[in-house]
Protein backbone atom coordinates (compact mmCIF):
# COMPACT_ATOMS: atom_id res chain seq x y z
CA UNK A 1 0.00 0.00 0.00
CA UNK A 2 1.35 3.28 -1.19
CA UNK A 3 2.09 6.42 1.38
CA UNK A 4 -1.01 8.30 -0.50
CA UNK A 5 -3.29 5.74 -0.09
CA UNK A 6 -2.54 5.82 3.30
CA UNK A 7 -3.16 9.75 3.84
CA UNK A 8 -6.18 9.55 1.97
CA UNK A 9 -7.77 7.09 4.09
CA UNK A 10 -6.99 8.72 7.27
CA UNK A 11 -9.28 12.52 8.06
CA UNK A 12 -6.80 15.48 8.02
CA UNK A 13 -7.19 16.75 11.59
CA UNK A 14 -7.51 20.82 10.94
CA UNK A 15 -10.72 19.42 8.27
CA UNK A 16 -11.90 16.85 11.29
CA UNK A 17 -12.17 19.78 13.60
CA UNK A 18 -14.28 21.81 11.29
CA UNK A 19 -17.26 20.86 12.64
CA UNK A 20 -18.68 24.02 13.57
CA UNK A 21 -18.29 24.94 9.55
CA UNK A 22 -19.80 22.33 8.06
CA UNK A 23 -22.58 22.61 10.29
CA UNK A 24 -23.23 26.12 9.62
CA UNK A 25 -23.06 25.22 5.95
CA UNK A 26 -25.77 22.87 6.26
CA UNK A 27 -28.14 24.41 8.42
CA UNK A 28 -27.53 27.84 5.18
CA UNK A 29 -28.64 24.60 3.11
CA UNK A 30 -31.78 23.39 4.70
CA UNK A 31 -34.33 24.89 6.20
CA UNK A 32 -33.94 25.85 10.38
CA UNK A 33 -33.87 22.75 13.25
CA UNK A 34 -33.36 20.25 10.16
CA UNK A 35 -29.94 19.50 11.04
CA UNK A 36 -29.26 16.90 13.66
CA UNK A 37 -26.45 15.26 15.36
CA UNK A 38 -23.02 15.12 13.95
CA UNK A 39 -22.88 11.31 12.80
CA UNK A 40 -19.26 10.86 11.08
CA UNK A 41 -16.24 12.32 9.53
CA UNK A 42 -14.93 10.48 6.22
CA UNK A 43 -11.91 11.15 4.23
CA UNK A 44 -12.57 11.55 0.68
CA UNK A 45 -8.98 12.45 -0.01
CA UNK A 46 -5.48 14.15 0.63
CA UNK A 47 -6.94 17.00 3.20
CA UNK A 48 -10.52 16.18 2.00
CA UNK A 49 -13.06 15.22 4.51
CA UNK A 50 -16.88 15.01 4.75
CA UNK A 51 -19.29 15.43 7.93
CA UNK A 52 -22.40 14.07 8.25
CA UNK A 53 -25.15 15.06 10.21
CA UNK A 54 -28.85 13.44 10.63
CA UNK A 55 -31.45 14.95 8.83
CA UNK A 56 -34.94 15.57 10.34
CA UNK A 57 -36.70 16.49 7.85
CA UNK A 58 -40.22 14.34 8.00
CA UNK A 59 -40.34 11.64 4.98
CA UNK A 60 -35.90 11.72 4.27
CA UNK A 61 -35.66 9.00 8.05
CA UNK A 62 -32.05 7.77 7.80
CA UNK A 63 -30.76 10.55 5.26
CA UNK A 64 -27.84 12.43 6.18
CA UNK A 65 -26.67 15.90 5.59
CA UNK A 66 -23.14 15.52 3.75
CA UNK A 67 -20.62 18.85 4.19
CA UNK A 68 -17.03 18.03 2.11
CA UNK A 69 -14.37 20.88 3.74
CA UNK A 70 -10.88 20.93 2.32
CA UNK A 71 -7.85 22.81 2.95
CA UNK A 72 -5.04 23.54 0.25
CA UNK A 73 -1.55 22.33 0.92
CA UNK A 74 0.36 24.25 4.03
CA UNK A 75 -2.46 26.01 4.62
CA UNK A 76 -4.20 26.73 7.85
CA UNK A 77 -7.12 27.82 6.35
CA UNK A 78 -10.15 25.09 5.92
CA UNK A 79 -12.77 25.84 3.05
CA UNK A 80 -16.35 24.38 2.20
CA UNK A 81 -16.72 22.27 -1.02
CA UNK A 82 -20.17 21.16 -1.21
CA UNK A 83 -23.02 20.49 0.69
CA UNK A 84 -25.57 17.70 -0.52
CA UNK A 85 -28.22 15.21 1.66
CA UNK A 86 -27.38 11.38 0.64
CA UNK A 87 -28.89 8.38 1.99
CA UNK A 88 -27.93 6.34 4.78
CA UNK A 89 -27.67 2.54 5.05
CA UNK A 90 -31.42 2.52 6.74
CA UNK A 91 -32.94 5.00 4.91
CA UNK A 92 -36.15 5.24 2.56
CA UNK A 93 -35.55 4.95 -0.76
CA UNK A 94 -37.57 4.90 -4.20
CA UNK A 95 -37.12 1.70 -6.17
CA UNK A 96 -34.82 1.61 -8.49
CA UNK A 97 -36.44 2.68 -11.95
CA UNK A 98 -37.27 0.52 -14.25
CA UNK A 99 -38.06 1.56 -18.10
CA UNK A 100 -41.47 1.04 -19.40
CA UNK A 101 -41.00 -1.84 -21.68
CA UNK A 102 -40.00 -3.98 -19.24
CA UNK A 103 -42.54 -3.05 -16.83
CA UNK A 104 -45.36 -3.57 -18.97
CA UNK A 105 -46.96 -7.03 -18.53
CA UNK A 106 -50.36 -8.60 -20.26
CA UNK A 107 -53.47 -7.27 -19.01
CA UNK A 108 -52.01 -4.04 -18.73
CA UNK A 109 -53.53 -2.76 -21.68
CA UNK A 110 -56.58 -0.51 -21.74
CA UNK A 111 -58.95 0.93 -24.25
CA UNK A 112 -57.07 3.57 -26.01
CA UNK A 113 -53.56 2.53 -24.94
CA UNK A 114 -51.19 2.21 -27.97
CA UNK A 115 -47.96 -0.36 -27.28
CA UNK A 116 -45.50 0.70 -30.21
CA UNK A 117 -43.36 -2.43 -31.30
CA UNK A 118 -39.62 -1.21 -32.08
CA UNK A 119 -38.12 -1.43 -35.80
CA UNK A 120 -35.74 -4.51 -35.08
CA UNK A 121 -38.54 -6.37 -33.30
CA UNK A 122 -37.03 -9.92 -33.56
CA UNK A 123 -40.47 -11.28 -33.10
CA UNK A 124 -40.82 -9.87 -36.40
CA UNK A 125 -39.91 -10.04 -39.53
CA UNK A 126 -40.64 -8.33 -43.42
CA UNK A 127 -43.68 -9.60 -44.86
CA UNK A 128 -42.84 -8.77 -48.49
CA UNK A 129 -40.28 -9.86 -50.14
CA UNK A 130 -37.95 -8.34 -52.87
CA UNK A 131 -38.12 -5.01 -50.81
CA UNK A 132 -36.28 -3.61 -47.98
CA UNK A 133 -38.21 -3.61 -44.67
CA UNK A 134 -40.42 -1.02 -44.28
CA UNK A 135 -40.40 1.52 -41.50
CA UNK A 136 -42.91 0.67 -38.56
CA UNK A 137 -46.67 2.62 -38.73
CA UNK A 138 -45.95 3.00 -42.50
CA UNK A 139 -49.03 3.35 -44.55
CA UNK A 140 -47.02 1.99 -47.31
CA UNK A 141 -43.15 0.38 -47.64
CA UNK A 142 -40.72 2.35 -49.39
CA UNK A 143 -39.17 0.62 -52.52
CA UNK A 144 -36.37 -1.05 -52.60
CA UNK A 145 -33.23 -0.01 -54.60
CA UNK A 146 -33.21 -2.73 -56.86
CA UNK A 147 -36.95 -4.40 -57.67
CA UNK A 148 -37.81 -7.74 -59.01
CA UNK A 149 -38.19 -7.73 -62.29
CA UNK A 150 -41.34 -9.49 -62.57
CA UNK A 151 -42.70 -6.81 -60.53
CA UNK A 152 -41.46 -4.04 -62.80
CA UNK A 153 -43.02 -5.67 -66.13
CA UNK A 154 -46.04 -5.97 -64.27
CA UNK A 155 -47.81 -2.31 -63.55
CA UNK A 156 -50.43 -2.84 -61.56
CA UNK A 157 -52.82 -0.50 -61.30
CA UNK A 158 -52.61 1.56 -57.56
CA UNK A 159 -55.38 0.71 -55.42
CA UNK A 160 -57.52 3.31 -54.03
CA UNK A 161 -55.67 3.20 -50.46
CA UNK A 162 -52.56 3.72 -52.58
CA UNK A 163 -53.95 6.93 -53.68
CA UNK A 164 -55.77 8.25 -50.70
CA UNK A 165 -52.58 8.35 -48.62
CA UNK A 166 -50.64 9.55 -51.66
CA UNK A 167 -47.96 7.14 -51.86
CA UNK A 168 -48.03 7.05 -55.71
CA UNK A 169 -44.86 9.21 -56.71
CA UNK A 170 -43.64 9.22 -59.77
CA UNK A 171 -39.69 8.98 -59.93
CA UNK A 172 -37.40 9.71 -62.68
CA UNK A 173 -36.98 7.28 -65.53
CA UNK A 174 -34.05 5.18 -66.37
CA UNK A 175 -30.78 4.84 -68.87
CA UNK A 176 -31.81 3.95 -72.35
CA UNK A 177 -32.81 0.18 -72.55
CA UNK A 178 -33.50 0.21 -68.92
CA UNK A 179 -36.77 -0.65 -67.52
CA UNK A 180 -38.63 2.39 -65.68
CA UNK A 181 -38.29 2.68 -62.60
CA UNK A 182 -41.31 1.80 -60.09
CA UNK A 183 -43.77 3.82 -58.26
CA UNK A 184 -43.64 4.60 -54.51
CA UNK A 185 -46.52 1.88 -54.46
CA UNK A 186 -45.73 -0.69 -56.82
CA UNK A 187 -44.98 -2.96 -54.35
CA UNK A 188 -47.95 -2.48 -51.87
CA UNK A 189 -49.74 -2.78 -54.48
CA UNK A 190 -49.26 -6.07 -56.03
CA UNK A 191 -49.20 -7.41 -52.03
CA UNK A 192 -52.63 -5.70 -51.18
CA UNK A 193 -54.18 -7.52 -54.81
CA UNK A 194 -52.62 -10.90 -53.64
CA UNK A 195 -53.72 -10.37 -49.93
CA UNK A 196 -50.29 -9.62 -48.50
CA UNK A 197 -51.95 -7.10 -46.60
CA UNK A 198 -49.04 -7.52 -43.17
CA UNK A 199 -45.72 -4.95 -43.67
CA UNK A 200 -44.43 -7.60 -40.94
CA UNK A 201 -45.14 -10.93 -39.98
CA UNK A 202 -44.20 -13.02 -37.16
CA UNK A 203 -40.46 -14.55 -37.18
CA UNK A 204 -39.50 -18.17 -36.41
CA UNK A 205 -38.09 -16.39 -32.91
CA UNK A 206 -41.51 -14.73 -32.69
CA UNK A 207 -43.50 -18.22 -32.93
CA UNK A 208 -41.53 -20.25 -30.33
CA UNK A 209 -41.77 -17.55 -27.87
CA UNK A 210 -45.64 -17.54 -28.74
CA UNK A 211 -45.48 -21.54 -28.11
CA UNK A 212 -43.56 -21.18 -24.71
CA UNK A 213 -45.72 -18.77 -23.91
CA UNK A 214 -48.82 -20.78 -24.15
CA UNK A 215 -47.44 -24.14 -23.50
CA UNK A 216 -46.57 -22.58 -20.04
CA UNK A 217 -49.80 -21.28 -19.28
CA UNK A 218 -52.13 -24.61 -20.73
CA UNK A 219 -49.36 -27.20 -21.66
CA UNK A 220 -49.08 -30.94 -20.62
CA UNK A 221 -47.19 -29.40 -16.96
CA UNK A 222 -50.25 -27.54 -15.95
CA UNK A 223 -51.98 -29.26 -12.51
CA UNK A 224 -55.19 -29.56 -14.73
CA UNK A 225 -53.51 -31.33 -17.35
CA UNK A 226 -51.91 -33.58 -14.77
CA UNK A 227 -55.57 -34.36 -13.65
CA UNK A 228 -57.36 -34.61 -16.90
CA UNK A 229 -58.66 -37.87 -18.00
CA UNK A 230 -57.55 -37.19 -21.77
CA UNK A 231 -55.43 -34.97 -24.24
CA UNK A 232 -56.95 -32.28 -25.88
CA UNK A 233 -55.99 -33.77 -29.76
CA UNK A 234 -59.03 -36.54 -29.30
CA UNK A 235 -61.24 -33.60 -27.99
CA UNK A 236 -64.22 -32.52 -29.96
CA UNK A 237 -64.15 -28.83 -28.92
CA UNK A 238 -60.42 -28.58 -30.39
CA UNK A 239 -60.21 -26.10 -33.17
CA UNK A 240 -57.00 -26.53 -34.81
CA UNK A 241 -55.01 -23.40 -35.91
CA UNK A 242 -53.26 -22.88 -39.43
CA UNK A 243 -50.22 -22.74 -40.27
CA UNK A 244 -47.47 -24.49 -38.45
CA UNK A 245 -48.65 -24.18 -34.96
CA UNK A 246 -51.44 -26.17 -36.39
CA UNK A 247 -49.09 -29.22 -34.94
CA UNK A 248 -48.95 -28.42 -31.61
CA UNK A 249 -52.06 -25.89 -30.35
CA UNK A 250 -55.22 -25.36 -31.42
CA UNK A 251 -58.39 -23.21 -29.62
CA UNK A 252 -60.62 -24.62 -26.98
CA UNK A 253 -64.14 -24.04 -27.80
CA UNK A 254 -65.54 -25.40 -24.97
CA UNK A 255 -68.09 -23.01 -22.27
CA UNK A 256 -67.53 -24.86 -19.56
CA UNK A 257 -63.49 -25.37 -20.10
CA UNK A 258 -61.15 -23.16 -17.88
CA UNK A 259 -59.32 -22.83 -21.30
CA UNK A 260 -62.67 -21.25 -23.13
CA UNK A 261 -61.46 -19.10 -26.13
CA UNK A 262 -57.98 -19.42 -25.39
CA UNK A 263 -54.77 -21.12 -27.35
CA UNK A 264 -54.08 -24.45 -25.82
CA UNK A 265 -51.88 -27.03 -26.15
CA UNK A 266 -53.04 -30.70 -27.63
CA UNK A 267 -51.51 -31.86 -24.90
CA UNK A 268 -53.41 -29.90 -22.55
CA UNK A 269 -56.15 -31.57 -20.73
CA UNK A 270 -59.13 -30.86 -18.52
CA UNK A 271 -62.52 -32.65 -17.61
CA UNK A 272 -64.47 -30.58 -19.88
CA UNK A 273 -62.90 -33.87 -22.74
CA UNK A 274 -65.99 -34.47 -25.12
CA UNK A 275 -65.15 -38.21 -24.80
CA UNK A 276 -63.93 -38.39 -21.31
CA UNK A 277 -67.75 -39.16 -19.31
CA UNK A 278 -70.78 -39.47 -22.32
CA UNK A 279 -73.65 -39.35 -20.11
CA UNK A 280 -76.26 -42.12 -21.24
CA UNK A 281 -79.53 -41.50 -21.91
CA UNK A 282 -82.43 -41.99 -19.46
CA UNK A 283 -84.74 -44.45 -20.00
CA UNK A 284 -87.95 -43.86 -21.42
CA UNK A 285 -91.19 -45.99 -20.28
CA UNK A 286 -93.36 -47.95 -23.01
CA UNK A 287 -95.96 -46.18 -24.90
CA UNK A 288 -98.88 -47.53 -23.50
CA UNK A 289 -101.03 -50.19 -25.53
CA UNK A 290 -104.51 -49.24 -25.97
CA UNK A 291 -107.74 -52.34 -26.96
CA UNK A 292 -110.17 -50.57 -28.63
CA UNK A 293 -111.41 -53.47 -30.06
CA UNK A 294 -112.49 -55.34 -27.12
CA UNK A 295 -114.93 -54.39 -24.47
CA UNK A 296 -113.99 -54.07 -20.69
CA UNK A 297 -117.28 -55.15 -18.40
CA UNK A 298 -117.91 -52.64 -15.29
CA UNK A 299 -120.52 -54.29 -12.56
CA UNK A 300 -123.61 -51.62 -11.69
CA UNK A 301 -123.50 -52.88 -8.26
CA UNK A 302 -120.41 -53.64 -6.25
CA UNK A 303 -120.18 -57.73 -4.84
CA UNK A 304 -121.21 -58.30 -1.62
CA UNK A 305 -118.09 -59.62 -0.52
CA UNK A 306 -115.86 -56.62 -2.16
CA UNK A 307 -116.53 -53.93 0.95
CA UNK A 308 -114.10 -54.03 3.88
CA UNK A 309 -116.87 -54.50 5.88
CA UNK A 310 -118.74 -58.19 6.59
CA UNK A 311 -122.25 -58.51 5.59
CA UNK A 312 -122.98 -60.61 8.69
CA UNK A 313 -122.58 -58.25 12.21
CA UNK A 314 -120.96 -60.10 15.17
CA UNK A 315 -122.74 -59.79 18.34
CA UNK A 316 -120.52 -57.67 19.95
CA UNK A 317 -121.38 -54.86 16.97
CA UNK A 318 -125.48 -55.53 17.84
CA UNK A 319 -124.90 -54.90 21.67
CA UNK A 320 -122.76 -51.79 21.11
CA UNK A 321 -125.89 -50.43 18.80
CA UNK A 322 -123.61 -50.35 16.02
CA UNK A 323 -125.24 -50.44 12.42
Amino acid sequence: MSAATTRSRTPDRLCAEAVDLARSAAEEAAAPGVVGEHVSVMAEGDRVVTHLFECKEPGYRGWRWAVTVARASRAKIVTLDETVLLPGPDSLRAPEWVPWSERLRPGDMGPGDLLPTEADDLRLEPGYTGADEPPPNAALPVLAETVPEAVLEREPEPTAGAVAAGAIEETTGGAAGEPPAAARGAIASVAEELGMRRARVLSRYGLHVAADRWDESFGPKTPMAQAAPAPCVSCGFLLPLAGSLKQAFGVCANEFSPADGRVVSLSYGCGGHSEAAVMPKPPRPAPPVLDSMAADEFPLRPAADSGSVSPEADEESEELGHS
